[in-house]
């Protein structure tokens, strides 16, 4: 007998769309303004996670990691950078929005690390409201992944039990740390095995 699963948690960067601003993206930031990309990436670390909470916003963000000094180039200019980083993978949102609305019964609930400008320009550009019924984000709810707390409140918020939520992640770490806490959680690693596996719930 197959598992009848009630929720489907998922992830959103490496998943459906690129990541918004991870390391690849702040090295062709770095290359493009002309910044020391060793320096940036140490100052990054240091504060991107307060961020990633909703602690502090994109400017105070900026404040530490870029415009500690004078540069030849505007703020403004820098946003549109970061925000142009993020791009749709190829077939999984347009596909899992066909499995959605032929599955009715389940529903699907983003768990994701994030912080709030880039968040929510992402929903608001690729219209992920058409495939997730709510977002769990780091930066609303003050906790990020692997925190079991995360997936705590998701359970909560879905008023469901472990056993009956499925997450994907295209990180070991996190599909493990969702593990933990009881849900079923499976590794993303392309369109196609994804695709497979959800076929055959």
């Amino acid at each position: 007998m197959k598992k009848q699963y009630k929720i489907l948690f998922s992830d959103i960067g490496g998943v459906l769309l690129k990541n918004g601003w991870g390391h690849e993206s702040r090295q062709a930031a770095a290359e493009k303004f002309k910044i020391d990309y060793s320096e940036m990436d140490i100052l990054h670390d240091f504060i991107f996670n307060v961020w990633e909470m909703g602690k502090i916003s994109i400017d105070d963000y900026l404040d530490t990691v870029v415009f500690k000094e004078k540069r030849n180039f505007s703020r403004k200019d820098f946003k549109e950078f970061m925000l142009a980083q993020s791009v749709q993978l190829p077939y999984t949102l347009p596909w899992m929005i066909k499995w959605k609305n032929k599955n009715k019964n389940i529903k699907i609930i983003s768990i994701n690390n994030e912080p709030r400008e880039l968040n929510e320009y992402r929903v608001e550009k690729f219209r992920l409201h058409r495939l997730f019924d709510a977002f769990i984000s780091s930066c609303e709810v003050g906790m990020r992944k692997p925190d079991p707390g995360i997936f705590n409140l998701a359970i909560g918020i879905a008023q469901a039990k472990p056993e009956e939520c499925i997450y994907f992640d295209d990180r070991v770490m996190l599909v493990e740390a969702a593990k933990k806490v009881g849900i079923h959680a499976y590794h993303h690693k392309d369109f196609e095995t994804t695709k497979k596996f959800l076929e055959g719930l």
